[in-house]
């Protein structure tokens, strides 16, 4: 019997199809995260194009208003160059506001839209993945523990009695309810075996 700790059947049948249920859910996972990747990228330009609009802007915000106060020095004329300029520069300044903002809309619009789009299905999947091999792990640890003592073992046997198929258990024993009673080893290690193996766990014949 495998190690209680690993959380995979030591059956073949229920161990390929745990190893084929984990490829699945690793492809699929991997298959929306790039999807989520994609959506953050295609909203992502939209925050570059803020970002780029901010700069240039920034560039020319700063060169009016060094314009402005040189122009500010010409005799006669500065005042009334200067202050085209000086506003220029500020209306400069709101255009950068207006793509900074932009920028950080679309950078959180970005994130929020990628986990839209890949969480729900992603967690679709790997929510009921996870809660079932949790439920097995669990299950394979409480009946691996039960076997490792006499008095699991017939507890195993006789939960066995009432849950498996009447063939298997007959190919135990002919008189199966008989062998439990008088505590017939071949035939309680036989029936906790059923009750093992129906929990992904394979059991040695005596």
């Amino acid at each position: 019997m495998k190690s209680r700790f690993i959380p995979y059947a030591t059956t073949p049948g229920r161990l390929l199809a745990q190893l084929f249920s984990d490829i699945v859910i690793v492809i699929w996972t991997f298959a929306w995260v790039l999807v989520g990747v994609a959506v953050h990228s295609a909203v992502s330009t939209i925050a570059k194009v803020g970002r780029q609009v901010k700069g240039g802007a920034d560039g020319v915000a700063d060169s009016l208003n060094s314009a402005g106060h040189s122009a500010g020095h010409l005799p006669l004329v500065g005042d009334a160059v200067s202050k085209p300029l000086t506003a220029a520069g500020k209306a400069a300044l709101d255009i950068a506001g207006a793509g900074h903002n932009l920028d950080t809309t679309a950078s959180w619009l970005a994130v929020v839209l990628a986990l839209a789009v890949a969480a729900p299905p992603t967690l679709g999947m790997v929510v009921p993945w996870l809660v079932l091999r949790i439920r097995f792990f669990r299950r394979k640890w409480t009946v691996t523990t039960l076997a490792a003592t006499p008095a699991g073992e017939q507890l195993l046997a006789l939960r066995a009695m009432a849950t498996r198929p009447l063939r298997r258990l007959t190919a135990v024993s002919p008189d199966p309810v008989s062998a439990w009673r008088v505590a017939d080893p071949v035939a309680i290690h036989g029936l906790a075996a059923l009750e093992l193996r129906s929990a992904g766990i394979s059991v040695r014949s005596r």
